[in-house]
């Protein structure tokens, strides 16, 4: 007897999934930093997006990862896969032209989400290179901005996106 065929979450979930990658460092949450990121950590803000992507009738994939490398190459696996990205690129905000590529290959929208204000932070933190892919930035509301970036896709996915405000 043959198996049943192999299908990704992706592949029965298309219409409504939502990639939520995370960048360097942020497996650190609740330890690194906590004056500045909280005491939530990575776990806690997965649960976080489970909880808003279920109420919202999104599926999610969440991911973390500290190479700039294995982020552009799970992005590149959205086309066609996901509906959109939700990403907290953390330390290569700044930097990664690779990731800024990555995103605007894809032609999905993108909330890009930081859990500090990063522009009231060090003046290097304060320009981003990801953010010129982005649909919508989210900043300095902690982890609940996580929750937000979720609804706005939702929004934006749906359709329902306000094109008054």
């Amino acid at each position: 007897m043959l198996a049943p065929p192999i299908h990704s979450l992706f592949d029965r979930t298309a219409m409504n999934l939502i990639a939520v990658f995370n960048g360097p460092n942020l497996n650190m949450l609740g330890t690194r930093e906590p004056e500045k990121y909280g005491t939530a950590t990575l776990d806690d803000v997965e649960n976080l997006c489970a909880e808003a992507a279920e109420e919202l009738g999104l599926a999610i994939d969440f991911r973390q990862s500290n190479t700039e490398g294995e982020l552009v190459s799970w992005i590149q696996e959205c086309r066609g896969r996901a509906a959109g990205i939700v990403i907290n690129p953390a330390g290569y905000t700044t930097t990664s032209v690779a990731i800024l590529d990555a995103l605007l290959a894809v032609g999905l929208p993108v909330i890009e989400v930081h859990i500090t204000n990063i522009h009231r932070r060090e003046e290097f933190r304060q320009h981003s290179l990801v953010s010129k892919a982005a649909t919508g930035v989210i900043a300095g509301l902690g982890v609940a901005g996580y929750a937000l970036a979720l609804q706005a896709m939702a929004n934006l996915v749906g359709g329902n996106e306000d094109d008054d405000a």
